[in-house]
């Protein structure tokens, strides 16, 4: 499958960049994890990587984040693929993110959520989100267009997590425009590629982790959002998959 290949390509050339001396103790650990947890993570499905959303899934959609459903979570300072905090280069960003090949304007905040930037503007430099599908749509409540994650269903992410959470709102007010971090309910450390935007200025509540980070803003296009939201979800829900599918064709930054 392409957004299977293109994960897989990404952690190999992630591996050949750094030593995973404790690779065949984490696996072990791994393994256990995923028998323990595997029933719990069928029954969470998409919850488990969002943590925010309208009613009960506003607890749990807004950091519905790619939790691999079979990968266990990993601090980002013990991990060595994680991207170098360095990379933001502690300034803000531009550049442009093409859904459906109709462009939307971002900056990113590089001196705000370094870690976070850093995240994006080398997963973009990769070519890691192009091809991957906005996979989740919540028009009620809150109101966001999840996107980031290859597997796409919310469960996947680049092969890593990371935090602490970064430059969360005040009074959790996600303006319109705002471009965060998606992660798993309750784990500020749970953070990968998933990340959603937010079309319409919405209140998500924090959780016992905090809140989500802000790691930037669309500048132009957000129409283009909207208009996917208008749209509505596949299944006539208010958070679902979007009826039509929305996929990544290019993103750039400088």
């Amino acid at each position: 499958m392409k957004h299977d290949s293109k994960l897989e390509n990404y952690q190999a050339k992630q591996e050949l960049l750094a030593a995973r001396p404790a690779r065949a103790k984490r696996d072990n650990k791994l393994f256990v994890a995923v028998a323990a947890g595997f029933v719990a993570l069928a029954v969470v499905g998409q919850l488990a990587y969002f943590g925010f959303g309208p009613g009960q899934a506003v607890d749990e959609v807004v950091a519905e984040e790619p939790t691999a459903a079979t990968e266990a979570p990993q601090a980002a300072e013990t991990d060595s693929q994680v991207p170098d905090v360095s990379i933001a280069e502690n300034r803000s960003w531009t550049g442009s993110m093409d859904l459906n090949g109709q462009s939307v304007g971002i900056e990113l905040a590089g001196d705000l959520a370094p870690q976070a930037v850093a995240n994006f503007v080398s997963l973009a430099r990769d070519g890691y989100f192009e091809g991957i599908n906005c996979h989740r749509l919540v028009t009620a409540g809150i109101y966001v267009l999840q996107c980031g994650d290859p597997s796409g269903n919310g469960t996947g992410g680049p092969g890593y997590n990371w935090g602490p959470i970064e430059n969360a709102p005040e009074a959790d007010l996600y303006q319109e425009g705002v471009l965060a971090m998606a992660r798993r309910g309750g784990d500020g450390e749970s953070m990968g590629s998933q990340f959603f935007i937010v079309y319409q200025d919405s209140t998500i509540p924090s959780d016992q982790a905090g809140g989500y980070t802000v790691f930037g803003k669309v500048t132009s296009g957000l129409d283009v959002v909207k208009d996917i939201a208008a749209i509505g979800t596949g299944d006539g829900s208010s958070d679902a998959s979007p009826l039509e599918e929305v996929l990544i064709t290019a993103v750039s930054v400088e």
